[in-house]
């Protein structure tokens, strides 16, 4: 491993080089300022550089938190059918304050959001071989807990779909 690095050293970056390098991270997907700091960590920046770069991307709007919150909560939500819980949960992960998670979880339809809840379960419960009443429920409970759906209103499903 060591012959590895001395043969071929770490790519270094210009500040510039960087900065065009990051302009496209940003501008092919949504990103939060914790993923762009990581990028640049890996690329070997020093702080005040990161700093630097990091400014430049929000005033020239590459970089935005709010709307990258947005986009995360209804893609997750439309394509993964993530519940609200779990959105919440990674938005934090990634260091977004309540506020900006508040609002992008407003982005999120009442009735789509039940009307997705619906579909899964109803899915879900169609896919389980369980015979065992008790064993079903929890299979289904697990299944929606685990995608951050709200306690309340699995177990209100299950109660429906398994009597």
């Amino acid at each position: 491993m060591l012959y590895f690095y001395t043969m071929y050293p770490p790519k270094t970056y210009t500040v510039d080089e960087a900065l065009k390098r990051l302009e496209r991270y940003c501008t092919y997907q949504e990103r939060c300022h914790k993923e762009v700091a990581q990028k640049l960590i890996e690329m070997k920046m020093i702080p005040e550089a990161r700093d630097l770069i990091i400014g430049h991307l929000i005033t020239h709007d590459f970089l935005n938190e709010e709307r990258f919150a947005r986009a995360f909560a209804r893609g997750k939500f439309r394509i993964k059918k993530w519940g609200k819980q779990r959105i919440q949960l990674e938005l934090k992960r990634k260091h977004i304050n309540n506020t900006i998670i508040s609002l992008a979880l407003s982005e999120i339809d009442d009735d789509e959001y039940l009307l997705t809840l619906n579909e899964l379960s109803e899915r879900k419960v169609a896919t389980i071989k369980d015979k065992n009443h008790q064993k079903k429920r929890k299979k289904l409970a697990d299944f929606l807990l685990y995608r951050g759906w709200e306690s309340q209103l699995v177990y209100d499903k299950i109660r429906e779909l398994i009597p």
